[in-house]
């Protein structure tokens, strides 16, 4: 639609926009007070739930609802503008904006000159940049703060029973009258309201968000997540409105101001634009390069055929995509299981391998002789913890190897224990590792990948009963003594043959005893019975000594 020049039209009178100005600024100003006014007390409400009950979904659902009225009220001033301009123009009395007579100022002094002359420049100031201009920016910086204040990502679920089905049949309610006003604003010709259309899409964003907000309250409960999290990432839907107001405003700080030249819409949404079924997002464009340039890509024939050729050659793309996705790239270190129908076929090695596209053919990765060190009483929790220490700096408390102190990487194990001719048992701690990887064969490869579905849990669940098998049957003397040497052997052995029992595909390259000894607690008490018999020892030998010396 041409925009009016009063310097050149005449007749103002007969366009229908001009007409009913003054209908639509009173029937703009009040759907702007009702929707800022319950923008502010939702915020209110959000505000003082927060004081109470902070890190709630209360927090998300009205936040965002308030953000969205708040940006439909930013739009219904901005129409309201434009309605009053076109009121003025038509000389027709808008007692809602009528100036209050100001008392004339005294300008003896110097102070008030200073006053009036900063009145002056602040006034032209605003006449430059244009009221509408500044409160579309004012208030999409208060909805991109609203947003920002209550966006968590974090929130748990919570359970809200009654209050959160009485605020979601309130929210309902809200939606219904604004899908009202929809109606009404889309059925209104665009020579009678021509902003008609771009608040009809401001509506439907905040329709959407109440809606939203309402099912989020509806399903919310202690053990589901989804609910909050909805709600939060609702928010980037006023979010962007939000931005695209404040990048509005702040391009429409350098564009000229002609007084006497009909303004346009300044809150018109290309993002709540996109808000209709079936989604059209050029045609925004192609109207707005049509209604500003007067370029019409119709005409042209290149977006003609574009437009023609975009279907086939978006299914072309589609199915050239769909087809590599047969193609198979396997790293150096790795293998690949190849699956046709579901079934393992076959291996494949480090390279490049074509086969059916997905979901017909796919790949599974397997290992390709990686080895791994594996501590049989360190949890998957406790080894993440564990972080690499700088190699020029200080030895790790993992290599602190003194008795007196608990490790990390040990394990309590009951081992057999003998007081004269009964039989007992001891507590030692020790520290067994193994080092393991994926077979090199073909078998081993698909053994491991579909007979295991853990390997490391696997590997010590089949260790810790080995161990305590073995372990029952030795004393400590025999543990710290000349037994120590084919231990690690003898329990490397029999882990081996437990998993090529269970089929797992896993090959120990060597199993490591790092250390064996009493618990932290009773280790000076084994050291004070070691010295003595110790000190026993070479007293016999001593006396053993003397006596022969006499004998002889």
């Amino acid at each position: 639609m041409m925009r009016v020049d009063l310097g050149e039209h005449d007749g103002l009178e007969g366009l229908p926009r001009f007409q009913m100005a003054v209908q639509q600024v009173r029937r703009l100003g009040r759907l702007m007070y009702v929707s800022g006014g319950v923008g502010a007390f939702g915020l209110l409400l959000a505000l003082s739930i927060d004081l109470f009950s902070p890190g709630s979904l209360w927090m998300a659902v009205l936040g965002n609802a308030s953000a969205a009225l708040i940006l439909l009220a930013a739009g219904l001033q901005s129409a309201r503008h434009v309605a009053m301009w076109r009121a003025r123009a038509l000389a027709a009395p808008v007692a809602a904006d009528s100036p209050a007579t100001a008392q004339a100022l005294d300008e003896t002094g110097w102070y008030e000159r200073l006053l009036t002359r900063l009145s002056d420049s602040g006034e032209s100031l605003v006449r430059h940049i244009g009221s509408s201009t500044l409160w579309l920016a004012g208030w999409a910086v208060l909805a991109l703060i609203v947003i920002r204040a209550f966006w968590n990502l974090t929130l748990s679920g919570s359970d809200l029973s009654t209050s959160g089905n009485l605020v979601g049949s309130i929210l309902l309610l809200l939606a219904f009258g604004l899908l009202v006003i929809e109606r009404q604003l889309s059925s209104e010709p665009e020579g009678q309201s021509p902003e008609a259309g771009a608040l009809a899409q401001l509506v439907r964003m905040t329709l959407i968000v109440l809606l939203v907000g309402a099912l989020c309250l509806f399903f919310s409960s202690a053990d589901r997540v989804w609910p909050a999290r909805l709600a939060v990432l609702t928010g980037l839907l006023p979010l962007g409105v939000a931005l695209e107001f404040l990048l509005r405003a702040v391009l429409s700080v350098f564009s000229p101001r002609t007084p006497r030249l009909e303004p346009r819409l300044l809150a018109a949404s290309f993002i709540a634009d996109l808000l209709r079924w079936p989604p059209r997002p050029l045609l925004a464009l192609q109207h707005e390069l049509h209604n500003r340039f007067g370029i019409d890509l119709r005409q042209i024939w290149a977006f003609t055929y574009m437009r023609r050729a975009f279907l086939p050659v978006l299914a072309v793309v589609a199915a050239l995509g769909w087809a590599l996705s047969g193609v198979h790239e396997i790293p150096m270190q790795g293998r690949g299981i190849y699956e046709r129908f579901g079934k393992p076929v076959e291996v494949f090695g480090p390279g490049l391998h074509v086969g059916l596209p997905w979901p017909f053919g796919r790949v599974l990765a397997v290992e390709n002789g990686v080895v791994h060190e594996l501590a049989t009483s360190v949890s998957a929790a406790d080894a993440a913890e564990q972080t690499l220490d700088p190699a020029e700096g200080p030895p790790p408390g993992s290599a602190n190897r003194l008795w007196d102190a608990s490790h990390i990487n040990e394990k309590s194990q009951v081992i057999a224990s003998s007081a004269g001719d009964k039989q007992s048992f001891q507590i030692v701690n020790m520290d067994v590792r193994f080092v393991y990887r994926i077979g090199l064969t073909d078998a081993a490869a698909m053994a491991s990948t579909y007979n295991s579905a853990d390997i490391p849990s696997l590997i010590r669940s089949t260790a810790s009963r080995v161990l305590v098998h073995d372990f029952a049957s030795r004393t400590l003397d025999e543990l710290l003594g000349e037994q120590r040497s084919g231990l690690a052997d003898d329990i490397g052995k029999a882990v081996q043959a437990d998993l090529q029992r269970l089929d797992s595909g896993v090959e120990l390259l060597a199993t490591v005893v790092e250390a064996i000894h009493p618990p932290a607690g009773a280790a000076n008490a084994y050291h004070a019975v070691q010295a003595a018999q110790i000190g026993a020892q070479a007293l016999i030998s001593r006396e053993r000594g003397a006596a022969s010396d006499k004998a002889n």
